[in-house]
């Protein structure tokens, strides 16, 4: 590991903020200094306005003291931006002192105030400056320990490539798991804090690729060392590694925007498409479109030119070229491909009828559109809205067909029992009616790329497309090593691994096919609840279900349920708010609980970062488990309180608890198949765990009145943690590994948190 700190060689740090750490940092901040330079616009001052500016004065020059000393400790730490960061501390102290000399001067004469003020200025675009170099250089610093994370990754994973037997394979996969768990918390962190819409898709697209890569890369490997002789259990585990790779290096090239210097002769893959891992490489039909409309709309105002004429052509035959995918689709329709090439022409010929207007007004020297320019114009943007909604109508013919066939299903099955037999004649059968499924898909996923016109809908489709190019051969790889070994658990076990990630892609791109479908018919309502179970997890069925909407009745049955749940946890919140140490164990874990309990109230109105009934379900699992865990934590509580009528309350409470996890976890071992299981389901899990929830605010309740009327000390355990995560976190867990990880913040130094705090406490003076 030595000298990995050392490859990251970033650029000068320029003032672009890409992060909304920093910007809600410097936001207030420029607001208060902007208000503090505006007192000086009035050439005399009251004394009581005076007096408020001294003390503004104090205030700011105290909070970059503060501030900046902060900063001198992150340089001591970090030699690599020592000289920077320290110049710019230095910066801000001048800036700051400059600041409070100038609040506190006498203000004799009109000219001294104009003085004044041209120093209050210089001096505030100095001290803004100044902060926002240091609160950059701290960036940089979080940066360093992401890509140092992502390098740690790496060197565990060159490990595991070299391992020859299972303990040597257990040992490497723990630390694997560990480093990857390191990762998964910092990126994590930047993704929720990246400005950009873009990176912030492209982060999650990678790291929905290590989440699914870490269980197929355990199962792989072991297939592989139990068979080191099998040429596709070698494919299987090293195409694996190779998925694995390509999404480290587009996090690397994500926070670094491609300036991450290697030094040890390797270099990224190239960076593809929107997503930075698909395979795109054609102009997308939404932007063409928009491009193309956009100028027909601008001549209205620059009229037809030979320029506007040129950029008009081009900008029509790049929605043309966008077209061909459509129509050279082997799986599109013939009657769908006639309307396309008929609207494509009546887009050109209404094109061809603007340009003649254009050219007639310019013989004519008119300066001003006439009504038969708007008429060309608006008939030429119905035309291009007639060519775009038959692309949508076609993608979505082939998107309904793939999934009403329904074939995925049927295709894995076959492959697992055909291996199980070890009929390797019907495996190769089934190898190519699954590669040509696999083409089908991908089609569907460029198509609905074509039609995507949000950074996030486009990264989707390319993630989809991608993921599934990738995965679809290591599925057919891991059933050829079944066929070989039709008696090996661990080869059917590797099948299973993979295809349970085929189908969980299989469901992404049914939700992905609706979002893009709604966003362009212009639907942009709450979102359906989605029945997405994953096979094998939670009882549920290996058959993956597709996307279904709740009636009106079955609706308002969930949102009263889920109304009840913000109640309790708004009563959960008042309880714990009481207690004077909020960092102690029974109120830690409480207040996870009613966090998780509140982001199932939030699914039930289709908002918060529970997308599907499966992230309600897995939510759900975790709740169990740290009421579970608040149990164990109160029963040690409920000892140091003596005989009395509130303990025995108490531990009345307190034995309902694990009645009431125990009820909420068979609930969620429920098999789900079809729309009505899956609402019956979601129905139970909410009503478990309000029951739950209830019972938990009654035990915090009751603890709080222990452990006040009987003065105990109830500051927090040593060891005392929490294990849960939020959708959106992936945790990454093996039975190799053990790992059992907080999924909150991750871990960055309590100095990096205080100079963003800090930033903001600069413009915390009296405004009065």
């Amino acid at each position: 590991m030595a000298g990995l700190l050392q490859r990251y060689d970033p650029p000068k740090p320029c003032l672009e903020i890409k992060t909304k750490s920093v910007e809600q940092t410097l936001v207030p901040l420029v607001t208060q200094i902007t208000t503090l330079v505006n007192h000086r616009e009035k050439a005399r001052l009251t004394e009581k306005t005076q007096k408020a500016l001294v003390r503004v004065g104090q205030a700011v020059h105290i909070a970059v003291e503060r501030f900046t000393t902060v900063g001198d400790s992150i340089a001591c730490e970090n030699p690599e931006i020592q000289s920077e960061m320290c110049e710019a501390c230095q910066e801000a102290r001048a800036a700051g002192a400059s600041i409070h000399r100038l609040t506190a001067a006498d203000h004799t004469s009109d000219q001294k105030a104009i003085a004044d003020k041209t120093a209050m200025v210089r001096a505030a675009r100095q001290l803004l400056s100044a902060i926002t170099k240091v609160l950059l250089l701290a960036d940089r610093v979080v940066v360093k320990q992401l890509l140092t994370a992502k390098e740690k990754v790496l060197f565990s994973l060159s490990g595991l490539e070299d391992v020859s037997t299972f303990p040597e394979f257990v040992n490497g996969f723990s630390q694997f798991g560990k480093d990857m768990v390191e990762l998964a918390h910092l990126s994590g962190d930047r993704q929720n804090d990246l400005k950009s819409e873009r990176h912030r898709a492209q982060m999650g697209s990678a790291r929905a690729i290590l989440e699914k890569s870490t269980m197929m890369l355990l199962t792989a490997s072991k297939s592989y060392l139990r068979h080191p002789d099998s040429q596709a259990a070698l494919l299987n585990r090293d195409g694996v590694f190779a998925q694995i790779h390509r999404a480290l290096y587009l996090i690397q090239h994500i926070v670094t925007d491609g300036s991450y210097n290697i030094t040890n002769g390797n270099t990224s893959p190239t960076i593809n498409g929107d997503s930075g891992i698909g395979l795109a490489t054609t102009p997308r039909a939404s932007k063409a479109f928009k491009e193309f409309e956009e100028q027909v709309e601008l001549t209205r105002v620059t009229l037809i030119g030979p320029i506007t004429e040129e950029k008009l052509q081009c900008a029509c035959d790049t929605v043309v070229e966008t077209t061909q995918d459509f129509t050279d689709s082997a799986y599109t329709s013939h009657d769908s491909r006639e309307k396309i090439v008929h609207l494509t022409e009546c887009l050109k010929m209404e094109l061809d009828k603007l340009l003649k207007v254009g050219q007639n007004l310019n013989c004519k020297d008119s300066l001003t559109p006439t009504q038969e320019l708007e008429t060309a114009i608006l008939k030429t943007v119905e035309a291009t809205s007639n060519l775009r909604k038959q692309l949508l109508e076609t993608a979505m013919e082939q998107a309904s067909e793939l999934f009403r066939m329904n074939e995925d299903h049927d295709l894995l099955k076959g492959l697992c029992v055909s291996g199980t037999s070890g009929d390797v004649a019907l495996v190769e059968e089934l190898t190519i009616k699954f590669e040509e499924h696999m083409e089908q898909l991908e089609e569907v996923c460029k198509l609905f790329r074509h039609m995507a016109s949000t950074d996030p809908l486009v990264i989707a489709a390319e993630h989809n497309e991608s993921f599934l190019h990738s995965i679809g051969p290591l599925t057919l790889y891991s059933a050829q090593t079944l066929a070989q070994y039709p008696n090996s658990k661990i080869a059917r076990e590797n099948l299973d691994v993979f295809s349970d990630a085929w189908e969980s892609q299989i469901n992404e791109l049914s939700v992905l096919v609706k979002e893009v479908n709604d966003v362009c018919q212009g639907r942009m309502d709450k979102p359906v609840y989605y029945s997405l179970p994953r096979p094998g997890k939670h009882g549920t069925t290996s058959r993956s279900l597709r996307p279904a909407k709740l009636d009106a009745e079955e609706q308002a049955k969930i949102a009263k349920l889920g109304l009840e749940m913000k109640l309790i946890t708004s009563e959960m919140d008042a309880e714990t708010d009481k207690w004077d140490q909020p960092d102690n164990d029974i109120v830690k874990r409480a207040k996870n609980m009613s966090s998780m309990a509140f982001a199932m109230y939030l699914f039930t109105r289709g908002e918060g970062p529970l997308r599907t009934t499966q992230d309600l379900f897995v939510q759900a699992d975790f709740f169990a488990e740290e009421g579970n865990k608040l149990y164990k934590t109160v029963s040690g509580f409920s000892h140091r309180v003596p005989n009395c009528i509130h303990k025995e309350e108490l531990l009345a409470y307190l034995d309902r608890i694990p009645v009431f996890c125990q009820q909420l976890s068979l609930r969620l071992k429920a098999p789900t198949f079809g729309k009505t299981p899956t609402f019956n389901k979601v129905d139970s899990t909410i009503q478990e765990t309000k029951n739950l929830m209830n019972i938990i605010a009654k035990v915090v309740t009751t603890c709080f009145i222990c452990a006040t009327k009987y003065n105990i000390d109830y500051g927090m355990s040593p060891g005392g943690s929490r294990r849960w995560r939020s959708t959106g976190q992936f945790d990454t867990r093996s039975s190799a590994s053990g790992s059992d990880t907080d999924g909150g913040l991750s871990p960055h130094s309590e100095k990096q948190f205080s100079l963003l705090s800090l930033g903001k406490s600069i413009c915390s003076y009296d405004k009065s």
